[in-house]
């Protein structure tokens, strides 16, 4: 098992809950807490470890991002105009390794960011090998030659785990997808419930 995969098997048995709705996941056996002591954890959380959780849930959907980075794209949502919420998930949305995931191309979050770090997507004709580089509506993201012909893509397209949703327009025959629209919570296709709403209520109040 690589150092990744120990990772993001931790956190969805940190969270009680299977973030990515992988079939693999450790919760999907045992619902309670890694340790010893996991089964004795399930104690009232409090209005803290409540917000707590939702900010934890949210940024180790997006592949475990670091405070920094999380709190940088909370600081920009909270400075344009409309829900401080809906807008930090539609940021969120518009990470370039995101948009990768949600296309399709990789089987997973952490692979998106591998993926694009290595240097095997276009956007807009140009190569882009920085994960959090911001996809604007009307992009197309394209999968370089040679990510094309590798295992864990085709993997990807063919699997039937999860459907693109309707903001991205992906055609897996040209390895090619295009962001419509910033979505909105509705839109997007968590496994399971995330409340930005307590994203933003912890940020208030700390």
């Amino acid at each position: 098992m690589t150092k990744r995969t120990a990772a993001k098997h931790k956190i969805d048995r940190r969270m009680g809950e299977n973030i990515w709705g992988r079939p693999k996941s450790p919760v999907n056996r045992r619902e309670y807490g890694p340790g010893q002591h996991g089964q004795r954890r399930k104690g009232k959380l409090s209005d803290f470890g409540i917000q707590l959780r939702a900010k934890q849930k949210l940024k180790g959907h997006y592949g475990d991002l670091t405070e920094k980075q999380f709190r940088r794209i909370y600081a920009e949502a909270e400075r344009r105009r409309g829900d401080t919420g809906e807008l930090l998930v539609g940021l969120l949305e518009q990470r370039l390794d995101a948009v990768v995931y949600r296309a399709k191309f990789v089987p997973t979050i952490f692979a998106a960011r591998q993926f694009v770090n290595h240097g095997h997507v276009n956007v807009n004709g140009r190569r882009v090998n920085v994960p959090s580089y911001r996809v604007k509506e009307g992009d197309v993201i394209e999968v370089r030659e040679k990510g094309k012909q590798m295992a864990l893509v085709l993997e990807a397209v063919q699997s039937a785990e999860r459907d693109v949703p309707d903001y991205i327009d992906a055609d897996h025959t040209k390895m090619t997808a295009t962001f419509v629209r910033t979505p909105t919570l509705g839109d997007i296709p968590y496994p399971v419930m995330m409340e930005p709403n307590l994203v933003v209520e912890f940020y208030a109040k700390n």
